[in-house]
Formats: structure tokens, sequence, C-alpha cells
């Protein structure tokens, strides 16, 4: 039987849920000030997500159809993140990151798996279903290169980016 709209985005708020769980968790962990904020900074989007998805579902029971307006998201695009990446200075730092690389290495396994979802969604939902989790698609895929771009940038230098190094307006 093929997912209903409303089940996909009850399983979606399922997913968003779990990555603000890892996220929240992050920042209460996080070695420094930057893992800190960074951490927070995804825990707040996780946390705009799960309550997006709440209103699409108040939508759907008002007015039996959902829209894709109003998604937001202060991360910046996948080409943003890679561009911003070739501008960072090598920094080098003689303090243990393990921490801040284990709890980057978990989220980036659970933003893998909900841009996953959201993918099967885009392909197995009806017409009508498929330009909301199109735009959770576009939004997860910068979560994922952001996560990633920080576990690349922990294993070479040992130190965190900062997202300063990005234009947010282009998210």
């Amino acid at each position: 039987m093929p997912m209903t709209i409303e089940k996909a985005i009850r399983t979606a708020i399922e997913f968003e849920t779990r990555v603000w769980d890892v996220y929240r968790d992050a920042t209460k962990k996080a070695f420094d000030q930057t893992g800190r904020r960074i951490f927070g900074l995804l825990a707040d989007e996780e946390q705009d997500h799960v309550e997006y998805l709440h209103s699409k579902v108040e939508e759907l029971d008002r007015t039996g159809a959902v829209t894709a307006k109003g998604l937001h998201t202060a991360i910046p695009a996948k080409q943003a993140i890679d561009a911003g990446i070739s501008k960072l200075e090598t920094r080098m730092s003689d303090e243990d990151r393990g921490d801040e690389l284990q709890m980057l290495t978990k989220a980036l396994d659970i933003e893998v798996e909900t841009s996953e979802f959201y993918e099967r969604m885009v392909s197995e939902l009806p017409p009508e279903g498929r330009p909301l989790f199109a735009r959770f698609v576009e939004i997860e895929n910068g979560h994922v290169a952001i996560v990633q771009a920080e576990i690349d940038y922990l294993n070479k230098t040992g130190y965190w980016f900062d997202f300063r190094e990005f234009d947010f307006e282009g998210g």
C-alpha cells in the first residue's frame, strides 16, 4: 500500500525529531563554543522543521491539501558550502576533537537517512505531495553537506570551521 501524504508528513516529523534530538544532545556535549553554536543552529533548524510539519498536518486536516510554502533554512545551499570550504584558512590545533567528530558522524548518519526518506517520498507520493518533500530534499542535502564538511575539516585540521565563512542569504 502506497504511503499517504498524511503518513509521510507524520513519518517526517519522526525523522526530524530524531535529528533534533541528536543536535540538541550534541549542543550540550560540544567541546567548544563554535561546536555548541553550530550544533545549536542545526538543532534550531530541525525544531523549525518539526513545527512546520505539524502545521502541514493541520493544513491537510483543514483544507485536504498541503503546500510547500514557507519552509526556509539558515543553512546555505550545498554549492555555497562547497565554495566556502575552498576559502577556509588552515588552522592547527593540539586539542582532541574526537567527541565532536563522533557527534558529527552520528548526525551525518541520521541526516543521510532523513534525506533518503524525503527522496523516496518525492518519487513515491502522488504529485500533489511531491513539492513539500522536494523542498526538504534540498534542505537536507544542505545539512548533509555541512555536517560532512565539518567532519572533513575536523579530520584535516582538528578545528571547526565557522558558519560565518558562508553567505546565509542564499539559503
